[in-house]
């Protein structure tokens, strides 16, 4: 067995060593304690203290290999590049590279023999400890929300609804389990569960499921295609690999597309696939595709296609999509967005969104439908970052019934936000009020 083969295991006892991060789950303290007064625990002493300086061949491949901060132009230690290292070999990284992986291995090699002989020792009671868990390439996310507000759209009749703004409760729960099999490739699969109901609460996007029920909410497979990436996935977007210039990051469903609500196809749907490039310029290119569960591709199937180009860089982007949504068996709709951002120092960034849709074959012969979208974030806000924004989506020939939303974002650890919202829905139905919200929602990651 070659030399990182056996180095899999080596983050545990770099831990030990050195302080480098071990995920505690992994690890049961009690199977621990049979072995942590170990005489084959590393030292440093074990270790050469010499060190590596920019300039140094090994220094700079390794930086060119990684992108861990070690490499900022200060030296490192041989331990130190060697945990670099061996982290590139056991996340698969370094199987890309052979030849810089060996020759790495060779200058190294006094310390990564250290590592594999303690490594040997050690390896089997690891994996006892590890037995049942993910494989070695998959890695669990989760999320979690509560949320607490009241939506009031009282239209003023005799037949209102009585509690249209009393204060509501409801929760959401996501779980994501991303593996890679190459090193290039992600198979993503989702799960999400919750027991808000529309109305009220739906504007925080906790009403996608019901009857605490937990759900796969989509599986996708990305990989890469000589220069290109494709995907294909099930209750995902077709539009999953576009690039969408915009910088809002609001809350609300209503205006968190923006202003691209149609051309960004398969939102849920069954059946989608996509292909995208980057030119690595800031440009990109992607195409998309989605179908119903009812066929695809085919003459009783509904299809949606679309494409989409972009430049992104640190102070603008612009982007451009196009789709063609199936509406019948002889019509279709066709979407042309626009969307583009500017982040200029000092000031908060600017999102604006523009889609017209030209609706086949409508009933009422009203065929067309405009979109319409801009957005403010302010960065640095006292201790979070906030955020206005107005948007509309209107047929030809109604009236614009805008949205008007503003939010706060405040982080209060790394896997804690509170966001309370505050919106206002224009409404043109002679006789109701607009429809205002307020509510706060607390997010978890974990």
């Amino acid at each position: 067995m070659k030399l990182f083969q056996k180095l899999i295991a080596a983050p545990a006892i770099l831990s030990m060593a050195t302080g480098f991060a071990v995920n505690a789950s992994e690890i049961n303290p009690s199977d621990l304690s049979k072995f942590s007064n170990s005489s084959n625990l590393v030292s440093l002493g074990d270790f050469k203290s010499d060190t590596l300086f920019p300039g140094d061949w090994a220094y700079d491949s390794l930086k060119d290999l990684t992108n861990s901060s070690k490499f900022n132009g200060n030296s490192v230690t041989r331990l130190e590049a060697a945990a670099e290292l061996n982290n590139l070999i056991a996340g698969g990284e370094g199987l890309m590279n052979g030849t810089a992986i060996d020759r790495l291995s060779d200058e190294l090699g006094s310390e990564l023999a250290i590592m594999k002989g303690r490594v040997d020792g050690l390896e089997a009671r690891v994996n006892t400890i590890e037995a049942g868990s993910f494989s070695d390439t998959t890695t669990a996310s989760f999320k979690a929300a509560f949320v607490f507000g009241s939506e009031d759209s009282d239209d003023g009749s005799a037949t209102a609804n009585d509690t249209d703004d009393a204060i509501q409760a409801g929760y959401s729960f996501g779980m994501k389990l991303t593996t890679s099999f190459t090193g290039e490739d992600k198979l993503v699969t989702k799960f999400d569960a919750g027991n808000s109901k529309a109305g009220s609460l739906s504007e925080f996007g906790l009403n996608n499921t019901t009857a605490d029920a937990l759900i796969v909410d989509g599986i996708s497979y990305t990989f890469p295609i000589g220069d290109m990436t494709a995907f294909v996935g099930d209750t995902v977007d077709g539009g999953s690999l576009f690039t969408i210039a915009c910088a809002y990051g609001g809350p609300s469903d209503t205006l968190d597309d923006c202003g691209n609500p149609n051309a960004n196809i398969g939102k849920g749907q069954k059946t989608n696939a996509g292909l995208s490039y980057d030119f690595d310029n800031g440009f990109t290119t992607a195409v998309g595709y989605s179908g119903l569960a009812s066929g695809v591709m085919t003459e009783e199937s509904l299809d949606q296609y679309a494409i989409n180009a972009a430049y992104t860089g640190e102070e603008y982007g612009i982007s451009l999509t196009l789709a063609t949504v199936e509406s019948s068996a002889t019509e279709e709709d066709t979407y042309t967005a626009f969307n583009g951002y500017y982040t200029p120092e000092g000031l908060p960034s600017i999102s604006v969104g523009y889609e017209i849709g030209d609706i086949g074959g409508a009933a009422d012969g009203v065929d067309e439908n405009t979109s319409f979208f801009v957005g403010l974030t302010w960065d640095e806000v006292g201790p979070g970052s906030a955020g206005v924004a107005l948007g509309h989506s209107t047929r030809e020939g109604s009236d614009e019934e805008y949205m008007y939303e503003a939010y706060y974002d405040y982080p209060v650890n790394d896997g804690m936000t509170i966001t309370p919202l505050v919106y206002v829905k224009e409404n043109a139905t002679a006789g109701s009020d607009d429809t205002t919200g307020v509510m706060v929602k607390t997010s978890f990651s974990f």
